[in-house]
């Protein structure tokens, strides 16, 4: 087939004019985690959302204009798992890549499995919701902070992956349950709002009654017997000397004195106590 006449105006001067759409590397690498890597420990990987990948994949991503930041999709192709990662260094053996081992994890992979691995683009994040594997994460004074602090070393975020955060020496587990707007985002220089959900296993504290919300006492009940006259307290009887029926089962009605409430001292001063006796005069006899 003939080129067409817009190609072959562009090629005219012996330049393109036009630039190739850059093309995504795919291949499969074996995958191995962070401890195989030779060499000295790595916790900077394994604390984060990177992987390492061999020099040949700088070469093959060079040639194919990937545009930055690098980005990447993961598939475990034997149980269709997906993720999305960063890379950090190009510095693996030829044919292996070295993920974190929570990364390991969320794919199922085992040592030496093979992984696909594709140059991806991902949207900016503007959202993610997290959930806390432990009600540990509870006991943190100020979780917004440290989630920021450990997501500096992620690239991206995938929707159902369970990150490791660490802090204070002890890994938290969280699962991103939701994010903005895409199912993947990058997290690279993004203003990203953050939210969380109760951690696994979390129950709401039960709400104790206090004392005085169970028992409600009327204050009537707290005023004294009624002392002297009181209308209405005695017992009725018939006029012709017999027993009422009712008089075995009846009983005196306690009369309550209607409750009043008492007249502060306004003359009181703190830190004074005040004893008021009702002292009678003594008889002359």
């Amino acid at each position: 087939m003939a080129p067409s006449r817009a190609a072959a105006d562009g090629k005219l001067f012996g330049f393109n004019m036009f630039a190739d759409a850059p093309r995504p590397l795919n291949t499969q690498y074996r995958c191995y985690s962070v401890s195989m890597l030779p060499g000295n420990e790595r916790q900077d990987v394994e604390r984060g959302g990177k992987i390492i990948m061999p020099p040949s994949a700088l070469d093959q991503l060079s040639r194919l204009h990937i545009l930055f930041p690098m980005l990447f999709k993961l598939t475990n192709k034997r149980t269709n798992r997906i993720t999305h990662c960063g890379v950090l260094e190009f510095v693996a053996d030829e044919g292996k890549v070295y993920l974190p081992y929570w990364m390991m994890h969320n794919l199922l992979l085992e040592e030496g499995d093979f992984i696909q691995i594709e140059s991806i683009s991902l949207p900016v994040a503007t959202f993610s919701r997290f959930q806390p594997q432990s009600v540990d994460f509870l006991d943190i004074t100020n979780p917004k902070a440290v989630l920021e602090n450990g997501l500096r070393s992620f690239a991206c975020l995938t929707t159902g992956d369970v990150i490791a955060i660490k802090y204070n020496q002890r890994i938290y587990e969280l699962c991103v349950l939701e994010t903005k707007p895409g199912p993947a985002v990058s997290i690279i220089e993004c203003d990203m709002n953050v939210e969380f959900a109760p951690p696994v296993g979390y129950k709401e504290p039960e709400r104790v009654k206090k004392p005085d919300e169970e028992m409600v006492v009327d204050p009537a009940e707290l005023m004294p017997e009624p002392t002297g006259f009181v209308a209405f307290r005695g017992e009725g009887n018939r006029l012709d000397g017999k027993k009422r029926k009712d008089q075995a089962s009846s009983s005196k009605t306690d009369v309550k004195v209607t409750y009043q409430r008492g007249v502060p001292d306004y003359n009181y001063k703190i830190g004074t106590l005040r004893f008021i006796r009702n002292s009678r005069p003594p008889s002359k006899e």
